[in-house]
């Protein structure tokens, strides 16, 4: 693992040598850019000089330093770098799961990182053709709990919780139909129900469900058969114009086959104390190694 983060870094260092000039092309552009914006396009994030980024609490997509107000996470530090990629700044806009779409529709910010393409969404949102990254759904069993497959969650007195409005809420919904499903605001209040015993596992995709099994430090991981994989995307206002959109789409396609997106997530995870090598890449065609 050690020689692929240093490779990925390898195309970190390349991949920004080679966007020198770009960057260049695009500060020479700004003034041009700012008569010629007519909505919030990719000519109007450069004319502003700023990335807008939506960001909500949960692990390892957003993550809030509650000492310094300083965000941390995969969905932050993507943001950051495609940032620099423009040469201009990065800025959160906090929001929650829930309501990212209607605060996208509403102007408050221009992207909203690790959030699924899914058909409804896509009727208020774009997303671009490449995913960002992938990963599976897992559950977190409370001890003692033995299960494998979705099947045999799949009635009233299994309690399963997930976070209102993800992914996973709404293919629980469908994929667990006479289970009995919890809803909550954010993972924090997901964790302190199945830390106080309430749930008989949390389902969330697989690196956030290590993040909380990392945090509350009990519980087994699985991934329930069948396996659900599903790639993550970003979301962007829907515009006349699709430049903001195809260009974002053409990024997070270079920085996921670059391994830069993977190498992101890791340092994230060493940021918060714990060993890549015990959770499975976000590149699917590391998960054979893993």
């Amino acid at each position: 693992m050690t020689d692929e983060i240093n490779s990925r870094r390898a195309f970190l260092a390349a991949g920004a040598l080679g966007g020198l000039g770009v960057t260049a092309a695009l500060a020479a552009a700004r003034p041009a850019a700012a008569q010629e914006a007519g909505g919030d396009t990719l000519q109007a994030i450069i004319a502003r000089g700023e990335l807008r980024i939506g960001v909500a609490p949960g692990e390892p997509w957003f993550f809030k330093d509650q000492r310094s107000g300083e965000w941390h996470g995969l969905g932050w530090g993507l943001g950051v770098a495609l940032a620099k990629e423009l040469g201009i700044k990065a800025t959160p806009v906090e929001t929650t799961w829930g309501n990212a779409i209607a605060a996208m529709q509403a102007d408050q910010f221009d992207v909203m990182f690790t959030m699924d393409a899914t058909p409804q969404r896509a009727l208020a949102a774009d997303f671009p053709v490449q995913p960002m990254f992938f990963y599976a759904q897992g559950v977190l069993l409370k001890d003692g709990v033995q299960v494998v497959t979705w099947d045999e969650m799949n009635k009233p007195e299994f309690k399963i919780g997930v976070v209102l409005g993800t992914s996973p809420d709404r293919d629980l919904t469908v994929r667990l139909p006479n289970a009995t499903i919890e809803r909550f605001p954010s993972i924090d209040e997901l964790g302190a129900a199945f830390v106080s015993g309430r749930m008989d596992g949390v389902s969330l995709f697989h690196p956030a469900l290590v993040m909380l099994q990392a945090r509350v430090k009990r519980g087994t991981v699985i991934l329930p058969t069948p396996v659900r994989d599903s790639s993550s995307s970003a979301a962007v206002p829907r515009k006349a114009d699709k430049t903001w959109r195809d260009w974002l789409g053409v990024a997070l396609g270079y920085f996921y086959t670059t391994g830069q997106t993977q190498a992101i997530f890791e340092e994230f995870l060493v940021y918060r104390g714990i060993d890549p090598k015990s959770t499975p890449p976000i590149m699917r065609e590391l998960w054979e190694k893993a």
